[in-house]
C-alpha cells in the first residue's frame, strides 16, 4: 500500500465476511465455488475478497521449512536441470567443514528423502560411497522393500563398515531382503572381474539390477580423496584417464565435463551396475555436495543418469551459475553420447 493513498476502510460486516471466507478457503480447504454458494455471491466476488484479505493483512501466509533446507535454491536447481527432486541443505558454517566433500548432514536428509520415495514392494539399489553409507546409517523408516548392492566395495577388507553394511542396514529398517556383493569394486583385469560376476551370490545381485526402482548413488571429482576410483588407480592410470578428460565418476563410470562417458575399458574391470541399466531405473538419487565436487556434480547431471539430487548450498551456487548447454538433462534422461 502506498504511503500517499490508503484503500477505503473496511466496515465490520466486510471484515467479518472476509475473515469467514478466508477461514473457509485457507483452513477448511473449501473451493471458491463452494464459498460463493454458501454466502450467496459470485466466485469472482470471493476471489476479490480473498485478495483483499491478503492486502489488508487479515491473512498472513508463511512458507516455512526447516532452517537447514534452502527451499529457493532447491526449486531453482530442480527447474534448471529438470530434476524430479532437488534438496539443498545449508553448507556448514565452519570453513574447514564447508570445504570438505559430502557433509554428513547430506546423508541424513537423503535418508528422509528415501523414506518418501520408496514404496512397499520396491527394489532399492545402493552404490558404494561415503554419502550413501552415511545415508544408510541415518535411515529410520522404509516401507518393506528389497535392497540390493549396485557396486563392489572400495576395499574388500572394509566391507563390514561400508556398502555391505549399508545394504544390511537398509534391509533391516525395511524388513526386506538384502542382496549384498562381497567383492571389490575394482579388479586387476577384465577376466578376473568377469569370473567374479559369474559367482552365485554376485550373479544373484546382478539379476536384481533390472528390477531396481529407486537407487542411491554418490559422485566423485577426479581428484585424490574425493573420488573412490581415483584413489584406487595407479598414477599412470590416473594420468591416462585425466588425459581423456575425466572430470567426474559415479559408480566406477567416468565422465567428462559435458557428461559424456569416457574410459569405458575401466568398467570391464569393475563390479558395478552398467550405465544403461542405471538409465532405466525410474528414480536415481545422487548424494553429493561441497565446493570441490560442484563441477563433478554438474557433469553427472548432464549425463542423464540421475533424476534427483541432494546437495548443499556451496555446490548449488556453482550449479546455478554455470552456463553450459543442456539445462534439463535429468528430465529427458538423454545419453549425451548419442545426441
Amino acid at each position: 500500500m502506498s504511503a500517499g493513498r490508503s484503500a477505503p476502510r473496511m466496515g465490520p460486516a466486510e471484515l467479518v465476511q472476509a475473515a469467514a471466507m478466508a477461514r473457509r478457503f485457507y483452513l477448511e480447504g473449501k473451493s471458491k465455488i463452494q464459498i460463493a454458494e454458501e454466502f450467496g455471491v459470485s466466485r469472482f466476488k470471493v476471489a476479490r475478497v480473498l485478495e483483499t484479505a491478503l492486502e489488508r493483512d487479515l491473512v498472513r501466509i508463511e512458507i516455512r521449512v526447516p532452517a537447514e533446507l534452502d527451499a529457493e535454491r532447491s526449486d531453482a536447481l530442480r527447474a534448471r536441470y529438470g530434476l524430479r527432486h532437488a534438496v539443498v541443505v545449508e553448507s556448514p558454517a565452519d570453513d574447514a567443514a564447508a570445504d570438505a566433500a559430502d557433509p554428513e548432514n547430506l546423508g541424513e536428509v537423503a535418508a528422509d528423502l528415501l523414506g518418501e520415495l520408496v514404496a512397499e514392494g520396491d527394489v532399492l539399489g545402493l552404490a558404494w560411497g561415503r554419502s550413501t553409507i552415511h545415508m544408510a546409517a541415518a535411515l529410520n523408516r522404509l516401507p518393506p522393500c528389497t535392497v540390493v548392492q549396485l557396486t563392489g566395495v572400495y576395499d574388500a577388507g572394509t566391507a563390514e563398515r561400508g556398502s555391505v553394511e549399508a545394504v544390511r542396514r537398509a534391509a533391516q529398517v525395511s524388513g526386506g531382503e538384502a542382496h549384498p556383493i562381497y567383492a571389490p569394486m575394482l579388479l586387476p583385469d577384465p577376466a578376473t572381474a568377469a569370473a567374479l560376476r559369474g559367482q552365485t551370490g554376485i550373479a544373484r545381485a546382478f539379476d536384481y539390477f533390472d528390477k531396481v526402482t529407486v537407487a542411491a548413488v554418490s559422485i566423485g571429482s577426479w581428484a585424490p580423496g574425493i573420488s573412490t576410483v581415483y584413489d584406487m588407480l595407479s598414477e599412470e592410470e590416473r594420468a591416462h584417464y585425466a588425459g581423456l578428460g575425466a572430470a567426474a565418476e559415479m559408480s566406477a563410470h567416468l565422465f567428462d565435463a559435458e557428461g559424456r562417458r569416457i574410459g569405458r575399458d575401466l568398467g570391464e574391470r569393475c563390479i558395478t551396475v552398467e550405465a544403461d541399466r542405471l538409465r532405466r531405473i525410474p528414480e536415481v538419487v545422487a548424494i553429493a555436495g561441497g565446493q570441490r565436487k560442484a563441477a563433478a556434480i554438474g557433469a553427472v547431471l548432464r549425463s542423464g543418469l540421475v533424476t534427483s539430487l541432494v546437495t548443499d548450498t556451496a555446490a548449488a551456487d556453482h550449479l546455478l551459475t554455470e552456463s553450459r548447454p543442456g539445462p534439463r538433462p535429468a528430465l529427458e534422461r538423454a545419453d549425451p553420447d548419442k545426441v
